[in-house]
């Protein structure tokens, strides 16, 4: 395979894995801060389990994509 394809794959993994970890964690801080994340008597708004699917999805996108450059090699 040319250099470029690989090079593409490890910028796209990078630019995955650095979303998930600022959405995950400005999800958990923002929602924390805002006390409806961990608040027994309040209902948690959806937004918050759906910003912690998307970044746990981002994850998994990313690793499958060092996986696929792996194999590249």
């Amino acid at each position: 395979m040319p250099q470029i394809f690989k090079a593409l794959a490890t910028i796209t993994a990078w630019i995955l894995w650095i979303s998930a970890l600022v959405m995950g964690f400005g999800t958990l801080i923002i929602g924390t801060i805002g006390r409806d994340l961990f608040n027994p008597t309040a209902v948690t708004p959806m937004v918050y389990p759906a910003n912690f699917a998307v970044a746990g999805f981002y994850a998994i996108l990313a690793v499958v994509i060092m996986i696929l450059r792996q194999k590249m090699e």
